[in-house]
């Protein structure tokens, strides 16, 4: 078999289809997760295993099993590529490219809030704010949030994104104790999903709000606060200055803990709904 998955626990390996117990072949090393170019090379150049490890609803990656001379010449080969500096010149492009093309999508992506927002002039600013405070937390690569996710259109991402900051900022969800049974953390967040429609929906109409009682005035008041208590950002390293990459925007950064909202599956209905 050119390649298999293997599960891998305490140091032994089993057949992720049967179960049954698996030596390596002699000669096989095990080649740590960490370097995809090393692993995909690796990979490629023939038979393997994918070592995996299970644990509770998550797989982790355990690194790959192959021949360790492969590895070893596959280890040497990158090590001279990277050591050139027509690699380094790609490398530093690469960065350039998608620098330029996060700052694309951060822009579509506030464009998409202000649009699922909808507000009427006397409350532009409100909005603005609001697009702000929900760009900041939902786009950053890596995050895991629904704004960077690919399954649903980015219309649908913006709107999910801004319904998961209200149900952490504006209602009592992160301090509820919501019983462990089946459904009745999705039903919760329906419902508050709900309330939160609401809310956005008396900002449509244009109708009349107090700052001091309004939870989205109070929730992005906090959030200000929160930001401009935050250290300065460090200068830009002086790479990246000379790569003509964009500047960091200005303003406070506006992280708050708890703000992640779980990109839904294309089988289910978004969040937001």
């Amino acid at each position: 078999m050119t390649s298999r998955i293997v599960h891998s626990s305490a140091g032994r390996l089993s057949c992720a289809e049967t179960g049954a117990p698996l030596t390596p072949p002699p000669g096989w090393a095990l080649l740590p997760p960490g370097d995809a170019a090393l692993t995909r090379r690796v990979k490629a150049g023939g038979a393997h295993w994918v070592a995996q490890e299970d644990r509770g609803r998550r797989v982790f990656a355990r690194g790959v099993w192959a021949p360790a001379e492969r590895i070893e010449g596959v280890r040497a080969e990158l090590a001279s590529e990277r050591a050139s500096p027509d690699y380094a010149r790609r490398l530093e492009a690469a960065r350039a490219r998608r620098a330029r093309a996060h700052a694309d999508y951060v822009e579509d992506f506030r464009a998409a809030v202000l649009e699922f927002l909808d507000f009427p002039p006397a409350y532009r600013a409100l909005g603005a704010s609001l697009a702000d405070a929900v760009t900041e937390v939902a786009t950053p690569v890596g995050s895991g949030t629904v704004g960077r996710t690919q399954r649903i259109p980015i219309e649908r991402r913006a709107a999910a994104a801004v319904i998961a900051w209200l149900r952490h900022q504006t209602t009592a969800y992160d301090g509820m104790e919501i019983p462990r049974v089946r459904g009745e953390r999705r039903e919760v967040r329906r419902r508050l999903a709900k309330r939160s429609r609401a809310l956005l929906d008396r900002f449509r109409r244009g109708e009349p709000s107090d700052p001091a009682s309004c939870p989205l005035h109070r929730a992005l008041g906090r959030v200000g606060q929160a930001a401009a208590a935050e250290p300065a950002p460090r200068p830009p390293r002086p790479r990246a200055t000379a790569l003509g990459l964009p500047p960091t925007p200005a303003g406070p950064r506006l992280w708050q803990r708890g703000l992640q909202a779980r990109a839904p599956r294309a089988s289910e209905p978004s969040r937001a709904e």
